[in-house]
């Protein structure tokens, strides 16, 4: 049976010629080789996509960070928006990292596996079916030259042992000639080993011509065959070879981001977002809000007046920016300082809320506890019958909301 026999046990290999016995399962491991290289390329993929994942999401972690780093920051006005263009085309960029991932391994990935299903075609007894087919063509298209080799090699073996003996035994008789005390009987004998020695030089020597010559004959027969099997082989391979091209392509086009309309736009934009930047313009901005041209409010000359309970001093003028400013009253409106991004420029902290610098003058009051205790609040609700309590306003105000009052300057408006 073709399963037990074994072409290379007993051939003595004189070369790497393919044609050389047992030399064509280089040829047959190139079919496990292709099916582990589908492995290797999967594998390969899927570090790449991972890499991918790594880093958008790096990209993503970056760009938030400066950009409250930038926002949080002294730098402002159109500068610090090209400054935060920058984080933007980050988080855009990992999008598109992100897809190159997903690209990766939705399409590349699955369509190497499928395709290593399909091509491999795994036995019950272990290894591959295509494997296996071409072992057997191989070993079946080399059995009958193969044995015919071993033949000659026998063949070959048996004339040089001969060749060996006969020059021995001419050896032996040459000395005994120049040996006196050899009898004649002795003599004859070594002669007639020299005689079988001859003829046995010539019928070995005509065997090995013989069976080199059958060799000679089978070999053609030989050569087709294992051209046939061969070809088959190279077919299978170079369905492998044309899909890993295709796969690598398809791979090449995935992580080419410079052929995607989007990511160029990222950049067109980005650059002018950055080009948008104005010195010119936050120099003036800067003025306005931070520097000379400000408002201020300058001290006036104040009638003193026994229905104010205290004088508001001048920080507190400036900074009573939401509702009214009254006298003897706490004003109106929400007292949080509105975020100030340039009045801290250390630590970069924003949204700072300043303490008002109040007064000391705190004797009169009308809010303050009317208690000798101190216990008594004037907010609470079971507190003595309401108080009216006239105050001055220093400018014009034109209330906003519905709750809201509206008051001139130097009037005196009653409260209760």
């Amino acid at each position: 049976m073709s399963g037990s026999y074994d072409d290379s046990v007993g051939v003595e290999v004189s070369s790497d010629s393919f044609w050389e016995v047992g030399n064509y399962k280089r040829t047959v491991k190139r079919i496990d080789d292709g099916h582990r290289l589908c492995n290797d390329l999967m594998n390969c993929i899927h570090e790449r996509a991972r890499i991918e994942k790594v880093y958008a999401q790096q990209l993503t972690e970056w760009a938030k960070r400066w950009k409250q780093l930038v926002e949080k920051g002294p730098q402002y006005g159109t500068v610090e928006r090209a400054w935060c263009a920058f984080m933007s085309e980050a988080e855009k960029v990992s999008e598109l990292h992100l897809e190159v991932k997903g690209s990766l391994m939705n399409e590349d990935f699955e369509k190497i596996k499928n395709w290593q299903k399909e091509a491999f075609h795994k036995q019950m007894m272990g290894g591959f079916k295509e494997t296996k087919e071409a072992e057997d063509g191989f070993r079946k298209a080399q059995k009958p030259w193969a044995k015919k080799l071993k033949e000659v090699e026998a063949a070959k073996k048996a004339y040089h042992a001969a060749c060996k003996e006969e020059k021995l035994a001419i050896s032996r008789e040459t000395n005994s000639k120049a040996d006196p005390a050899l009898n004649p009987e002795q003599l004859k004998k070594l002669q007639d080993k020299v005689e079988r020695s001859k003829q046995d030089v010539l019928k070995t020597k005509e065997k090995y011509e013989k069976s080199l010559k059958e060799l000679d004959n089978a070999t053609p027969q030989y050569m087709e065959n294992m051209e046939q099997v061969f070809e088959q082989c190279q077919q299978f391979e170079e369905k492998r070879l044309r899909f890993f091209r295709e796969v690598l392509l398809e791979v090449q086009k995935h992580l080419d981001l410079s052929n995607v309309a989007s990511y160029k736009n990222i950049y067109r934009e980005l650059e002018q977002n950055i080009k948008t930047a104005d010195a010119v313009e936050d120099l003036r901005w800067f003025r306005a809000n931070q520097g000379p041209g400000m408002s201020m409010n300058w001290p006036q000359f104040e009638e003193w007046s026994a229905d104010l309970n205290r004088t508001l001093s001048r920080r507190e003028k400036k900074k009573a920016s939401d509702g009214v400013t009254l006298t003897g009253i706490n004003q109106t409106g929400d007292q949080v300082s509105q975020s100030n991004k340039h009045s801290s420029v250390s630590s970069y902290e924003k949204n700072q809320s300043y303490p008002t610098d109040w007064s000391d003058e705190e004797s009169n009051n009308p809010f303050s506890s009317t208690d000798a205790n101190g216990d008594t609040n004037p907010f609470d609700e079971d507190t003595s019958p309401a108080m009216e309590v006239r105050v001055r306003a220093l400018y014009d105000y034109e209330g906003q909301e519905q709750d809201e009052l509206s008051f001139k300057a130097g009037k005196f408006t009653a409260f209760s």
